[in-house]
């Protein structure tokens, strides 16, 4: 039987449900189970999103590297400047030609350990115009993601959680993983001096109309609103802990050791710095830690929250 497909975005599958839409778990996928569902109507299939965007270079950004996003660029990125459907429509894409795997560690999805595949975004940075570029659009697993967004995995207390992914994923050792996050900082430190242009013409190309992204004066409102939810969200901080034991387990297989239980106690979410055991490594190995732009994510997170 052909089903009529939907394009329901997350946030809005428990009111689709109600209404009487159904999942299909093979094609991971919402659908009227038959014509004529009227309250369906809102959520009628758009045309897919071809594999390949017009202009997007498939080899950008290979590996698994830490990619912040400069401060003045925050909450600009695609997500927040399309359509709830357009953005499920594109998800829908970029796992689908992914295989279901992260494309970095092909890692597929894990209910039990809380990894998901979710989609991120390669940049180009034009210095000269000022323009930041969409030109890749990826699928990475949680534990991928947040090494790229190492900044964000501080906030919510995973750094060591990252530390140990991206060293497992890339076979760096400790001093090597702590020099790679050290010049990705002062890379992010140099771009967050100015303010950048956003070029989406790669999705504008295949008919996903792109909304104005927030403007400079919106986006410490959008920032403030993201942290009082990383705050709200302290009493999932166990169930974070639970997936970090999973990274340093299956980083110690990696490594052909045994897994050491954690001993560092869990941080608050305003806490950036490096975590006991990880810190003490280092420092016993003799390697100096980017101190500088650690300070200066601190501050702009106490700023942002109104600290």
């Amino acid at each position: 039987m052909d089903r009529i497909w939907l394009d329901v975005p997350f946030e809005e599958k428990d009111e689709a449900k109600e209404a009487g839409a159904r999942w299909s778990p093979d094609e991971k996928r919402w659908f009227a189970p038959r014509e004529g569902m009227t309250r369906l109507e809102r959520w009628a299939a758009l045309p897919d999103v071809p594999d390949l965007l017009p202009g997007e270079d498939r080899s950008l950004g290979s590996g698994l590297f830490v990619d912040l996003v400069p401060s003045t660029c925050w909450f600009t990125n695609v997500r927040s400047c399309v359509s709830p459907m357009d953005w499920e429509r594109l998800r829908r894409m970029i796992t689908r030609r992914a295989g279901m795997r992260c494309e970095i560690c092909g890692a597929a999805q894990d209910r039990q350990t809380r990894r998901w595949l979710e989609a991120h975004e390669r940049w180009v940075f034009d210095e000269e115009h000022g323009v930041q570029r969409l030109a890749r659009l990826i699928c990475l697993c949680t534990d991928c993601h947040t090494v790229t967004h190492f900044g964000f995995a501080q906030v919510r207390g995973l750094e060591e959680a990252a530390y140990l992914h991206l060293m497992a994923v890339t076979g760096m050792d400790q001093a090597q993983a702590y020099r790679h996050v050290q010049g990705a900082y002062a890379l992010w430190e140099a771009r967050s001096e100015r303010t950048w242009e956003l070029d989406l013409s790669m999705l504008t190309d295949v008919g996903v109309t792109v909304r104005r992204p927030p403007q400079a004066g919106e986006r410490t409102a959008a920032a403030q609103e993201a942290f009082a939810a990383v705050d709200d969200g302290i009493r999932q901080r166990a169930q974070d802990r639970v997936r970090a034991e999973g990274i340093r387990s299956r980083a110690a297989a990696h490594a052909g050791t045994a897994a050491s239980p954690a001993t560092s106690p869990v941080t608050s979410p305003a806490q950036v710095a490096v975590s006991d055991p990880l810190a003490s490594a280092v420092q016993d190995a003799g390697h100096g830690l980017p101190a500088r732009p650690k300070t200066r994510l601190a501050r702009l997170v106490a700023r942002l929250r109104g600290k």
